[in-house]
């Protein structure tokens, strides 16, 4: 197997999405995505590390082509997203294993790795992400996560993400298109939306502190890059400063030019994180 693979898994009684790339026996390899996002996110990441890596990268239960959860005041937050996370790797057979997780899929490697999954999460990448998050910025995502817009055409839905995401940093047009090809679901009455679930906002009204992770943080034994958008509202500086304090297994490096959340869809990028992962 190269990649990528389109595949599926039902764990707790729930289907999961997962792309993978690279050969098996290879070193083992978890990308999890943001909030309203897909694991289609990791394609450039995915394709430029397969060839020292067996890559996984799932669609969180209500996002792309993952069930949408039938009891979302219960299962949309990071409690149950580390249950699944663990369950996923279970189901892989994979005992070991690093993890690069963007926003949202950090949190839940956060999570995961100071419970169900601790110590057997080698290396760990937070992508613009910590275990204390600027509430202004998550009322901005709740605003626009909570209630998805309705477009015609794809190209409009484009132009919505270009504006969205202009934080990501640099994408190619050809990335930008393949943003929104994989982030397209169609209604019923003919109209494009985001592909995602709006009820995975009840993580921010039913789980109001969900992402206050200090206890959490200080708990993990796995060795931490946490890369911070320098114009991140999300992440701000002074709390991803505390982190290293907090946990001496981490390390902060800030990326030029982005915000929430760097895109890891550029040589410098993917450079900081395959150095890191390879030790």
């Amino acid at each position: 197997m190269s990649g990528p693979v389109s595949n599926y898994v039902t764990i707790l009684d729930r289907e999961l999405h997962f792309m993978e790339w690279g050969e098996v026996g290879r070193p083992k390899l978890v990308l999890w995505h943001g909030l309203a996002r897909t694991g289609r996110d990791f394609d450039d990441l995915a394709d430029a590390l397969q060839k020292d890596w067996h890559i996984v990268a799932p669609d969180t239960i209500g996002r792309g082509l993952s069930q949408w959860s039938p009891q979302p005041e219960a299962e949309y937050c990071l409690d149950f997203y580390a249950k699944l996370a663990t369950a996923f790797v279970d189901a892989l057979g994979w005992q070991s294993f690093d993890w690069v997780g963007t926003s949202m899929g950090g949190a839940i490697a956060i999570r995961a790795g100071a419970g169900a999954l601790k110590g057997r999460i080698g290396r760990l990448v937070l992508n613009d992400i910590g275990p204390e998050l600027n509430p202004a910025a998550i009322e901005r995502i709740r605003s626009y996560a909570g209630k998805p817009p309705r477009f015609e055409r794809v190209s409009e839905l484009e132009a919505y993400l270009r504006q969205v995401y202009l934080p990501y940093g640099y994408l190619s047009d050809a990335q930008w298109r393949r943003m929104a090809e994989t982030s397209t679901r169609r209604l019923p009455d003919g109209g494009i939306t985001t592909h995602y679930d709006p009820n995975m906002v009840m993580q921010f009204t039913h789980h109001p502190d969900d992402y206050a992770q200090w206890e959490q943080w200080r708990a993990l034994d796995c060795a931490m890059l946490c890369l911070r958008g320098e114009n991140s509202d999300l992440l701000l500086r002074e709390p991803a400063q505390r982190m290293p304090q907090e946990n001496p297994r981490c390390r902060v490096v800030e990326i030029a030019g982005c915000g929430h959340a760097p895109a890891l869809n550029t040589p410098d990028q993917i450079g900081l994180v395959e150095t890191f992962l390879k030790g």
